[in-house]
């Protein structure tokens, strides 16, 4: 049987707390607690009952959310979510909350007193459950690598050379994936041969800050993709939250084809439309990273890839590093991975992969 999760609920707003306590509390293996009104409080009651999760607002009095989760990870580490509204700012601070250790953030859908909280009841319940099984170790682990790989230095003619085929890079990942990529995207040398292209599982408003906080940390590039724009070697292309991203071979080069759709998998954008239109590119050695991430996403998209192209190499992500291990595991069940890496030494592999293969 599976164990009761007990989760402690953090908001100043009475109806918030209420309300986020009704929907998980509706779920026959959650158990709410008790509920606290700012940061303070919520660090009282963190010593007092010893919750699984906490489910942690953003924006509090007396004590806001990102002071509080410094303090939880510092002195009490477990799971939070935090909770965060659809602006810049809110976006901001959801990275920095990331960073700080949070597996996870739900964006309030109007504001900082939701009275439509209830569409986002399904999310709240599914993130609670898989927080509680998130590996907290792996989230707050030190990169045991941290310096940026040395440039390719090609010669001229091999670059020109390259460019005739030439790699294409696509990156799948979910729960615990923005500072999964700036592990990786940080490492990377700006002259690498191929564009990046990026599916992280997250809402619109989002994936814009994720981008521009990317791309002040990296050597290369990295924007949140537009419908249309061709795409160039030495840039990451972060697909928008709310839109599925494919890419297409045009006689001017690989061009972003950006779509609000259906979701696939529960997801939009979704790591399996990604991988399945990289699939059909005639003219692309493909490489495919799947990383941290909850369910099986991207798993079909590896499938439909090295059944047109045997030569697609498949990198996934080790339980070791991993916040979930849903997504890697899903990949590696496909029998399809040709490298099972940890996090910190996931750059240095795409790279002498794209060397390696690209000689």
């Amino acid at each position: 049987m599976d164990q009761t999760i007990k989760v402690l609920v953090v908001d100043d707003s009475a109806f918030m707390r209420k309300i986020i306590s009704d929907i998980l509390t509706s779920h026959s293996r959650i158990q709410v607690m008790d509920t606290a009104r700012n940061g303070q409080d919520a660090l009282a009651k963190i010593d007092q009952l010893n919750p699984d999760v906490v489910t942690l607002d953003i924006e509090m009095p007396i004590m806001d959310g990102i002071s509080a989760l410094a303090q939880i990870m510092k002195t009490k580490p477990r799971p939070v979510i935090m909770l965060s509204s659809l602006t810049k700012e809110g976006a901001d601070k959801t990275f920095e909350s990331m960073e700080l250790g949070a597996v996870d953030f739900i964006a309030k859908p109007s504001g900082s007193i939701s009275l439509n909280i209830r569409e986002k009841e399904a999310e709240i319940i599914s993130k609670v459950i898989h927080a509680s099984q998130a590996q907290l170790s792996n989230i707050n682990k030190l990169n045991s690598n941290t310096k940026p790989i040395p440039s390719f230095r090609f010669k001229p003619n091999l670059i020109k050379e390259k460019n005739k085929t030439g790699f294409l890079v696509g990156i799948g990942t979910s729960t615990g994936g923005p500072r999964a990529l700036q592990q990786v995207l940080t490492r990377l040398p700006k002259d690498i041969p191929a564009p990046i292209a990026i599916v992280q599982h997250m809402p619109a408003g989002f994936t814009h800050s994720l981008a521009n906080r990317l791309d002040q940390l990296s050597d290369i590039r990295v924007r949140e993709v537009e419908d249309g724009e061709l795409l160039e070697n030495g840039t990451a292309y972060i697909a928008p939250g709310g839109f599925q991203f494919r890419i297409i071979e045009t006689f001017k080069g690989l061009q972003a084809k950006v779509s609000r759709e259906g979701n696939r998998n529960g997801h939009q954008p979704s790591v399996d439309v990604l991988f399945e239109s990289m699939a059909q590119l005639r003219n692309k050695q493909l490489l495919a990273v799947v990383m941290t991430g909850m369910g099986t996403d991207g798993a079909n998209g590896l499938i439909e890839m090295k059944s047109s192209k045997e030569n697609t190499i498949v990198v996934s992500e080790s339980k070791e590093t991993c916040v979930v291990y849903g997504m890697p595991q899903a990949a590696e069940k496909t029998q399809l991975v040709d490298y099972v890496v940890a996090l910190p030494d996931i750059a240095e592999t795409m790279v002498n992969q794209l060397k390696v293969r690209g000689e």
